[in-house]
């Protein structure tokens, strides 16, 4: 029963994430899960607290950098800035402050939300290194498959 559960908390993300999005982003994300899910060890109740956390915190970054993405609001995207006035050259590292600073917001809202929820800080912890590990377990599987074509 335990597993069901767990696995029902697990899922439900999956699907709501493979909507409206690139190939290959619900594989990620399902390995995502799982890999926290290994990771973290959480109890049926603590994944009950953790899961809906996460999955809001998922889909505000996700929007955005969404929304960074649309509007291109990002000095690497310039491909000459000798072609741009000094006003266009501030206002687009301006716009990259901005979001990057979006971002530390949603990442300090949602540690506070983890916080608050009752997890322990040593869970929440293992949370932030879980998804560094990812980061780096995603990158490496990406430059293993590039050197085999």
């Amino acid at each position: 029963m335990k597993n069901l559960i767990l696995a029902l908390f697990i899922l439900f993300p999956a699907m709501v994430f493979a909507q409206g999005s690139r190939p290959g982003d619900d594989k990620i994300e399902a390995a995502k899960i799982a890999f926290f899910t290994q990771k973290l060890d959480l109890t049926t109740n603590e994944a009950k607290i953790f899961w809906p956390i996460y999955n809001d915190y998922q889909k505000e970054l996700w929007a955005l950098r969404r929304d960074r993405h649309k509007s291109m609001i990002s000095f690497r995207k310039v491909t000459e800035i000798d072609d741009l006035s000094d006003s266009q050259v501030q206002n687009l590292i301006a716009g990259d402050f901005d979001f990057r600073q979006k971002d530390l917001n949603i990442e300090k809202k949602y540690y506070a939300k983890f916080k608050a929820s009752g997890l322990s800080i040593k869970q929440i912890g293992k949370f932030y290194r879980a998804q560094e590990a990812f980061k780096k377990e995603l990158l490496s599987r990406f430059r293993g498959g590039q050197n085999k074509q």
